[in-house]
């Protein structure tokens, strides 16, 4: 046993990725608004769709395919049945794909609980615009 919940596994995890890509200056300025609207497009269009939308923008984009990578290394860690502990983030939406629906539902309730923490971490290290207007 860890001696830590694992809604305290979820925020350690969240806060290490966001903190590695706020040291990335290739993603820095994009990565905070793909977190910030991924929650409500897993809500509004469901997992599968959320994932497969970052999944398109991969190849020309370095802040979603930083944010598929960040969002699979943790569902990797909370070892979910059918994700499996070494899912990788060009992997993630296909595999959510072929989920059954009872792994799907939990799929997604993981992934909800997990941006909570992405976007905390990245109010907490991300400066704010109102920071930048003033220097």
């Amino acid at each position: 046993m860890s001696g830590q919940t694992r809604e305290q596994q979820r925020a350690l995890h969240a806060y290490e990725r966001v903190e590695a890509a706020a040291k990335d200056a290739g993603v820095r300025a994009d990565y905070k608004p793909r977190v910030n609207g991924l929650g409500a497009a897993v809500l509004r269009d469901g997992l599968a769709a959320a994932l497969t939308f970052l999944e398109r923008e991969r190849e020309g984009n370095a802040a979603a395919r930083r944010v598929l990578d960040d969002v699979a290394w943790c569902l990797a860690r909370a070892k979910l049945p059918e994700l499996g502990e070494r899912l990788r983030g060009e992997e993630l939406a296909a595999k959510v794909r072929g989920l059954k629906l009872d792994a799907y539902m939990l799929a997604t309730r993981e992934t909800l609980r997990l941006l909570v923490w992405f976007r905390r971490a990245v109010q907490a290290t991300f400066p704010s615009e109102e920071e930048g207007a003033d220097a």
